[in-house]
């Protein structure tokens, strides 16, 4: 396989019944950014939870909590994510309560930034928990459409059809070169990143999730 057989996979998705369920998702992402700081807040909390744990798994736990990641102490929060399943209760609780300095003008700090890649940047400088692949994920969920989500699903996608060589290590400037390769084929296929993420994860899992 290579890229071409990439490039005509996704379009087959494209061109199924799946393009309604990502367009869906998508309004939901453009409806979610045009919430207030304490939406904006919890998408970032669910972003956390992803970060070496399954999407499904934090998304059911996320459902749960609901507004408990703003309201509840760490203990309380702590011993929620334990009795969930969390594979990382005790960080993760961490992480949350210590990201609530950030929740009052999240919004407005993040639309002040120059770029997507500046937003991007500054929220995996400021907030614990958040690397670029779960700060690409956050800022996804509010309606940015420019950043790739390089998570494992997507590596091991982009290496079956032999389109890159997996890294051993994730850094900063693989991660932007995976990026900017994705780019390319998003561009090629007239998609923004944020859709073709959606696409290229129905194909890795069969599921759209968010």
């Amino acid at each position: 396989m290579g890229r071409e057989e990439l490039l005509q996979d996704v379009r087959r998705v494209v061109d199924s019944g799946v393009r309604r369920i990502v367009e869906r998702r998508i309004r939901e992402f453009k409806q979610t950014g045009r919430m207030g700081d304490e939406a904006w807040f919890k998408e970032m909390c669910f972003c956390i939870l992803t970060a070496n744990y399954s999407a499904l798994g934090a998304l059911r736990i996320w459902s749960i909590i609901g507004d408990g990641f703003i309201t509840w102490p760490e203990e309380r929060l702590r011993m929620a994510l334990k009795a969930l399943g969390h594979r990382f209760p005790n960080t993760r609780a961490r992480y949350i309560v210590e990201a609530r300095k950030h929740l009052r003008g999240l919004k407005e700090r993040i639309l002040n930034q120059p770029s997507e890649n500046a937003a991007r940047i500054m929220l995996a400088r400021d907030v614990k928990g958040l690397g670029m692949k779960e700060a690409s994920h956050f800022l996804r969920n509010v309606g940015f459409d420019n950043l790739a989500i390089v998570d494992f699903h997507i590596l091991n996608l982009l290496e079956r059809y032999g389109v890159i060589v997996r890294p051993k290590t994730l850094t900063r400037r693989r991660y932007l070169a995976i990026e900017a390769l994705m780019r390319g084929i998003a561009q090629e296929l007239g998609l923004t990143l944020s859709r073709l993420d959606l696409y290229l994860w129905y194909l890795e899992t069969g599921r759209v999730l968010k």
